[in-house]
């Protein structure tokens, strides 16, 4: 089935039925394994395995058994990727897993809850970031993906984590002067080109379900004040921080922070009224983005770790960032068509040198916190699988897959 999918895309065309059994095919041995694998069960520190945090003896500590079935960011963007994808393929298995992952959470951290609060808190303590709210990373995916599970299953705890959610994002997270968020670490105050995603989709699917114009406002601006602090305008790329006790710009332009970015604003758009003022605002940031990110795409499709330093290694989660967000572009109209073949030859990329036979990605960096050394960014690791990839994976092939589908090659 890759060989297959090469040979469509390799040359940027091929036939409707092939592109969309291949690339979709390729989407599914993806998200098939994240389902088969995924354990919702915990592991305690008596090597024994709970499926019901009910029934854990007490004084027992336990772990979630696998990252997949966490409560952490990556897996709020994952949530969303199955969902869209259960939406493209009319196949409900992957919503399902949506729908069982906040389940899993919320029918089981209620004893966390208690523990916490007796201050029994431990490391891997599960659902800490469900409990908690601290900085945007603690709510702001996770919270974009319980809106969208929220359309179908009108669970009333998830509208109460939704309201929490809002609460905190819109009213309570640290912001400089003028309403940009920012993070009191490493040092006060950090803009971080991740929050931006870690906020914005958030933000713009409160708009949808409240009708309330004031998340809409506060996402556009997010978005043009983020451009402000963290654009470079010399590389046409994103740093990946800004130190506003320096007034200094970041020295990397890491890769997958600049994919946050991208697809912050993909995600305003998807929900943004069409009148909006700010539309047109982000439409060209985002334009101006994707035209200074392509000059850094790879000959084999794949964009680096550090985009402007190609002996950095080739890394996925950004590519697959890039290439979900072009082809959206293109695909809503935001963006010419002569583009899409920037995302066609970054999935290419992906399907030939960073998709397994079993449907698990290679070279995904792992978290990253910030650095003003420039090797700390050549030198993070890769792991096999990270859950970092995996939703920007899945909706870079929906929407080049969505592409093929509308443009069929002409016949010679």
């Amino acid at each position: 089935m890759k060989k297959l999918a090469l040979f469509c895309l390799g040359m940027g065309m091929c036939s409707l039925a092939v592109a969309q059994e291949s690339d979709i095919a390729i989407v599914r041995k993806v998200a098939d394994h994240l389902i088969g694998h995924a354990g919702f069960k915990f592991i305690g520190d008596n090597n024994q395995t709970y499926t019901s945090s009910k029934d854990i003896p007490a004084g027992v500590k336990v772990k979630v058994a696998d990252p997949t079935s966490n409560w952490h960011y990556p897996n709020g963007v994952t949530n969303i990727a199955m969902m869209d994808l259960a939406a493209y393929t009319k196949d409900s298995k992957y919503s399902d897993y949506a729908k069982r992952h906040l389940d899993f959470a919320f029918d089981n951290c209620k004893p966390f809850e208690l523990l916490q609060q007796q201050n029994k808190k431990y490391p891997s303590f599960p659902f800490n970031q469900l409990i908690n709210f601290r900085v945007l990373d603690d709510c702001g995916a996770m919270g974009a993906s319980v809106l969208d599970v929220y359309q179908q299953v009108k669970r009333p705890e998830y509208k109460t984590y939704i309201d929490n959610a809002a609460n905190h994002i819109f009213s309570k997270q640290e912001r400089l002067p003028d309403g940009t968020f920012c993070r009191p670490n490493p040092y006060q105050w950090t803009i971080w080109g991740d929050d931006l995603y870690m906020s914005v989709p958030f933000l713009a699917r409160m708009g949808k379900l409240t009708g309330e114009k004031k998340y809409y406002d506060d996402a556009v601006k997010q978005v043009l004040q983020f451009s402000k602090y963290l654009w470079d305008e010399k590389a046409g790329l994103y740093v990946h921080y800004y130190y506003e006790d320096l007034k200094r710009q970041g020295v990397a332009h890491w890769g997958r922070a600049n994919g946050w970015v991208m697809m912050a604003k993909v995600q305003l758009l998807n929900f943004l009224p069409k009148d909006h003022p700010g539309r047109a605002a982000v439409v060209a940031d985002l334009t101006r983005q994707i035209l200074g990110v392509a000059p850094y795409q790879s000959a084999s499709g794949i964009f680096h770790q550090v985009l402007d330093k190609t002996d950095s290694y080739t890394e996925t989660s950004a590519t697959a960032m890039f290439a979900y967000c072009i082809a959206r572009a293109v695909n809503e109209g935001w963006l010419d068509k002569r583009y899409i073949t920037i995302a066609e030859r970054a999935w290419e990329g992906i399907v030939k040198e960073k998709i397994t036979e079993e449907g698990l990605l290679k070279d995904v960096c792992i978290g990253t916190n910030t650095s003003a050394d420039i090797s700390f960014y050549y030198n993070r690791p890769t792991e096999l699988n990270d859950f970092h990839g995996i939703g920007p994976v899945i909706e870079a092939g929906i929407e080049v897959a969505r592409y093929h589908a509308a443009n069929p090659p002409k016949k010679k």
